[in-house]
């Protein structure tokens, strides 16, 4: 989990760089119970698209849609006032 939690920091960091911050954070609240759906496509398509590196911030991503606490705790970190 430690190693997700320094990928989430970097795409929260990327994602505030580019002002969609807020935005990812309510697209992730408003998904609910279909994130599952998206874990499940990013395993569908990893071998499409993933190699090196790609493939484990792949991993990652799929990690955090498949468990509701880590989309929860992934919003809190959009969420926070200052960016790391």
């Amino acid at each position: 989990m430690n190693f997700d939690r320094q990928i989430w920091d970097r795409w929260a960091d990327s994602l505030y760089r580019w002002g969609l911050r807020d935005l990812a954070a309510s697209l992730l609240e408003a998904a609910g119970p279909l994130t599952i759906v998206g874990a499940q496509m990013v395993y569908i398509l990893q071998p499409l698209v993933g190699h090196g590196s790609t493939n484990t911030s792949l991993n990652a991503l799929a990690n955090l849609l498949e468990q509701p606490e880590n989309v929860r705790n992934f919003v809190h970190i959009l969420r926070e006032e200052k960016p790391r």
